[in-house]
């Protein structure tokens, strides 16, 4: 089980946070850390480093399915990142 950063862009809409946070809490995530940051017109990046026993393919298809989410990217992540 290893570690993997997702960065999540969405339109910064009333429960979006509440709504992927839920997504990952079902798909057997554990977050280790997270960083949102407001961009212009009303985006926001979302950086979350988090572990998981599922391949990240299947949660990231998850999240994409969201209405409010834009694009996620994802890396394996390491201390040294």
């Amino acid at each position: 089980m290893g570690l993997n950063q997702l960065t999540i862009i969405a339109h910064n809409q009333l429960g979006i946070l509440e709504r992927i946070l839920r997504v990952i809490r079902h798909r057997g995530g554990r977050i280790t850390a997270i960083n949102m940051q407001l961009r212009e017109s009303n985006i926001i990046n979302i950086n979350i480093v988090l572990e998981s026993q599922r391949p990240i393919e299947l949660l990231k298809k998850q999240l994409i399915k969201l209405v409010d989410v834009i694009n996620i990217d994802d890396e394996h992540y390491s201390n040294n990142h």
